[in-house]
């Protein structure tokens, strides 16, 4: 762990890493930790394909670690889906060549500090005498990683407060749930990636929100819904889905660091608590299972007036669903679409959403007012305070701060520029506008050469980003003259029991 000065001054202390409250919730922290006698507190950060890694320290250790911050391998930073490592990691060339990043405290596998932020502790209803507090990554000199999500999410939103603008975010958000019938543990299965458990179904599908699916599989949805309330989150509604399996959850809005936060918390929740029940959540777009569908991520967005608290989408004109800021952000979503797409859906799997005509899937950068075909819906009318667009393009595996801040640079970009979107749709797949790409390889070659994103998350981020999804596809074998629906055994292993 990081050494403190004789003086006591701890890491946060001495490189000046909170605010004032986050000083009071650490203190908060603190206080409950010994209130609810807990034993161990999980100290967790998103990597860059969204899954929480970290260190568990027993409560001893825990308040000390909440002000010195944790000891993380740095290692991670440079694995793909699979936990390979891409980059080299031991001499002069770690992330270089690919990024043009010169970061020496990288080299040799070296350690970055975990700093949590105790606004975002949480004891886990799920799991004894267990504390869980998200982290912020930085270097032993106390500067920040560059290559943290969280603080790329933090940097958008930086951005839009120079303009006296806030992001509000409400999540809804597709998963399946599967019977574990064997948990393939046995030697031989243990490849890498590890062959997934055996499953069975929990409802045959194809009768789309009907009350007697949902009372199946009410059991479970019951835990969740405590564990979800239990963890302080917005949950709005769980419903059943149209597929074998399929269900859905929705959250309400929230602004700032608030909405990826529980995002985050949500998946971690749901995938642990269901195995806890003998059950698999996964969130992969569509399984290797015979009769699946797809599941997305619609993201429901809008900006906030920092000084009033108005919506700045409403609209003032009657004849105009969204206002002039709504319009252009609108704009520049559409115009940074096909780029965008490989922060909204990394994953090979998920592109096999963009296919089937009618699907209530996009396939081309439009949008529609109150229309579920296409890639942006606009929801509200003239003087609704809750008009809003719902982006639909994403899967449920994207990682959230990078999902939510490309919509952020993308819209600002529409700002900016000044930008104005085409006429509404009222037949999104008709071939009208520029289609979305069609794989992972297509969006990744849109995103190299996007100004947008370039001047968003700076060259060494997108560089950096561009050559983990490189090898993730070369390792996959897939070949542009792949049937373009078909799932693959390969994707299966790499994404079914992904988290």
């Amino acid at each position: 762990m990081p050494k403190q000065r004789a003086s006591g001054e701890t890491f946060v202390e001495r490189h000046a890493l909170w605010d004032t409250a986050q000083a009071e919730a650490a203190r908060a922290v603190e206080r409950e930790i010994k209130r609810e006698k807990l034993g161990q507190l999980r100290f967790s950060f998103c990597d860059q394909h969204g899954t929480l890694r970290g260190k568990t320290l027993v409560a001893s250790e825990a308040a000390a670690a909440l002000r010195g911050g944790v000891t993380m391998t740095s290692s991670l930073l440079a694995k793909d889906t699979s936990h390979r490592t891409v980059f080299p990691v031991f001499g002069a060339a770690v992330f270089g060549a690919a990024t043009g990043l010169d970061l020496p405290a990288l080299r040799s596998v070296g350690n970055i500090v975990m700093v949590p932020d105790p606004a975002t502790f949480r004891v886990l209803p799920w799991a004894e005498r267990s504390g869980w507090v998200l982290c912020d990554l930085y270097f032993a000199d106390g500067t920040p990683v560059p290559l943290s999500t969280r603080a790329l999410h933090r940097a958008a939103l930086g951005r839009l407060a120079k303009l006296d603008f806030d992001y509000v975010a409400g999540l809804e958000v597709e998963f399946h749930l599967f019977k574990i019938a064997d948990l393939n543990l046995a030697p031989a299965s243990l490849a890498w990636p590890a062959e997934s458990p055996a499953v069975t179904h929990t409802t045959h599908g194809y009768q789309y929100l009907t009350e007697s699916r949902f009372d199946q599989v009410e059991p479970f949805m019951e835990v969740l819904r405590r564990t979800a309330l239990a963890l302080d989150l917005p949950l709005r509604s769980m419903e059943v889905e149209f597929g074998p399996s399929q269900y859905e959850v929705t959250f309400g809005s929230q602004a700032g660091m608030a909405a990826p936060d529980a995002m985050v918390l949500f998946r971690s929740a749901l995938k642990q608590v269901a195995r806890r029940h003998g059950f698999l959540a996964s969130l992969m777009c569509r399984p290797n299972f015979p009769n699946m569908l797809a599941s997305g991520w619609h993201l429901h967005q809008s900006l906030r007036d920092t000084k009033s608290g108005n919506n700045d989408f409403v609209s003032a004109d009657k004849k105009e669903p969204l206002s002039r800021i709504g319009r252009t952000f609108l704009a520049g979503l559409l115009a940074n679409a096909r780029a965008g797409a490989a922060f909204a859906t990394p994953t090979l799997n998920g592109y096999k959403r963009y296919h089937g005509v009618n699907s209530m899937a996009p396939i081309q950068a439009v949008w529609g007012h109150d229309n579920r075909g296409a890639m942006v819906r606009v929801m509200g009318a003239s003087g609704d305070p809750a008009t809003h667009l719902e982006n639909r393009v994403g899967e449920p595996l994207a990682n959230p701060y990078l999902y939510m801040a490309s919509q952020i640079h993308a819209g600002l970009d529409g700002i900016t520029r000044k930008l104005a979107p085409p006429p509404a749709t009222s037949a999104p797949y008709e071939p009208t506008a520029e289609p979305l790409p069609k794989t992972l390889a297509g969006a990744i070659d849109a995103l190299r050469a996007n100004a947008c994103f370039r001047a968003g998350f700076g060259d060494a981020f997108v560089d950096y980003f561009v050559a983990l999804k490189q090898a993730e596809i070369a390792r996959s074998g897939a070949k542009a003259s792949d049937p373009p629906d078909q799932v693959t055994e390969w994707e299966h292993r790499e994404y079914f029991d992904l988290a």
